[in-house]
């Protein structure tokens, strides 16, 4: 059987392709076709005259997630799939990028960026997913439709801030951990402190959760307002960006509606029931992880969150370990929230969130942590389904501490020769050379280790 690997470099309208052997020879000249019906039979006719030439050929297409643009070339590739020998896959753009620097690449053009993709084919088969027709195809254009909305209305609730700082700086003080709704009315109908210091008590108090008290403190600090905006123009902009944001807020919740209406993955049910997940978080993450087959270990998942500790070391120098945030950056949005309510709601969260504060871990650290310990949950849920139950793992921790003993960690690096007083090395890593030996005497005065005695050359 002959192998053969198509690269497609996809930009708006149109795409490049290149065709190599295992050999990474190419087949034929690079060539381009437009994102149209001819284009997508032409790219047809090209692929079946391959197959007509090798008849036991076996193709493996690619292309790069380009934001939306590939999609149509990557459905008419799996539309392919039915009538020829052909594999599609939808590649992750970093990974090709950066086999690319590993090989040099000093141009790039969309020829070479096509003949790219399909060298990664050939290099990285390992890491490389062919893909049927996704069953969840039209769920993800409406998971992609809410996130657009939601990243709207973040940006007019900043540029709304950015407004009243200069208008009303006074109604701040209620903003911050949001917006809350009666905010949102009162600047509706008070923008700006000329406007609320003019109002009446009454009125203000007919706003849902704004008690008379309330009423009274917000025109007193309104009358003694510091705002340098007073103008109608800013009052206008002001009442026109409260309106798009209770606009959006009603939009958001209905395409949410009809996310969970429509969503009927027996998956997303066995996710809520772990405390502190609702059904958007559940459909988010699923859409967001696919097939839990995907991935091999929990620790692959979290790496594809991001979720993974890294440490960073060289020479003298060292950094701790921090999260790495290379991968998706949504599931680990959703999971940042699920984890903030899981520690008040799901005990087993808590309990681990309060160990590990009460040691001392940073409130923001102490609750990454916890992220990366519902991603390996949630994945043990997945890939076994089984509905949670918080104690398999604390089990599973019993499990991990038993029979465990203090051990003298040796550096395997250093199995050729020991530390050299005499090397010419810098202070910094003298005293940590220092700081290892000690460590390692008082281990063995403590655990009444008799050390062997090497024979010294003469």
């Amino acid at each position: 059987m002959k192998n053969f690997y198509l690269g497609a470099d996809v930009s708006k309208g149109y795409s490049d392709f290149m065709l190599l052997d295992a050999k990474k020879r190419r087949i034929e000249q690079d060539f381009q076709l437009d994102d149209t019906f001819d284009g997508h039979q032409k790219l047809y006719h090209i692929l079946s005259c391959l197959c007509d030439q090798h008849p036991d050929a076996q193709i493996y297409a690619a292309l790069e997630s380009t934001g939306g643009y590939e999609n149509n070339w990557f459905d008419a590739l799996v539309k392919f799939q039915s009538s020829l020998p052909l594999k599609t896959a939808r590649l992750n753009p970093c990974g090709v990028h950066n086999n690319s620097k590993a090989g040099l690449e000093r141009n790039i053009t969309d020829r070479i960026s096509a003949e790219n993709v399909a060298k990664y084919l050939i290099e990285h088969p390992e890491n490389v997913t062919y893909q049927q027709q996704d069953p969840l195809a039209s769920l993800r254009k409406q998971w992609s439709f809410v996130k657009m909305l939601l990243k709207q209305k973040t940006q007019l609730l900043n540029q709304l801030e950015s407004n009243l700082y200069a208008a009303n700086p006074e109604v701040l003080a209620y903003c911050k951990n949001g917006v809350p709704n009666w905010v949102l009315s009162l600047l509706a109908r008070f923008p700006t402190a000329t406007k609320l210091a003019k109002a009446k008590k009454s009125s203000l108090a007919s706003i849902p959760y704004v008690t008379e008290q309330k009423a009274k403190a917000l025109i007193q600090s309104a009358k003694k307002s510091i705002a340098s905006a007073t103008d109608p123009i800013t009052a206008q902009i002001i009442k026109a960006t409260v309106k798009q944001i209770r606009q959006l807020i009603k939009t958001i919740e209905a395409q949410e509606k009809i996310l969970t209406e429509t969503c009927s993955i027996p998956e997303v049910q066995l996710l809520k029931t772990f405390p502190g997940i609702s059904d958007i978080s559940a459909i988010g993450l699923m859409l967001e992880i696919g097939a839990v087959e995907r991935f091999a270990t929990a620790k692959k998942l979290a790496s594809f969150f991001g979720l993974h500790p890294r440490y960073k070391q060289s020479g003298d120098g060292s950094w701790g370990f921090h999260m790495s945030k290379i991968g998706r950056v949504v599931p680990r949005q959703i999971l940042y929230m699920v984890a903030m309510v899981a520690i008040q709601c799901n005990p087993l969260i808590t309990e681990i969130y309060l160990k590990h504060t009460e040691k001392g871990m940073k409130q923001k650290a102490a609750l990454g942590l916890c992220m990366h310990k519902i991603c390996r949950i949630l994945y043990g849920m997945l890939k076994h389904n089984m509905a949670f139950d918080a104690n398999i793992d604390r089990n599973n921790r019993k499990k991990s501490r038993k029979g465990k003993t203090t051990k003298i960690r040796k550096d395997k690096r250093r199995r050729y020769q020991s530390f050299d007083a005499k090397a010419p090395i810098s202070g910094r890593h003298n005293k940590k050379r220092k700081e290892r030996k000690q460590s390692q005497s008082d281990n063995i005065a403590q655990n009444g280790i008799i050390e062997a005695s090497v024979p010294v050359s003469v």
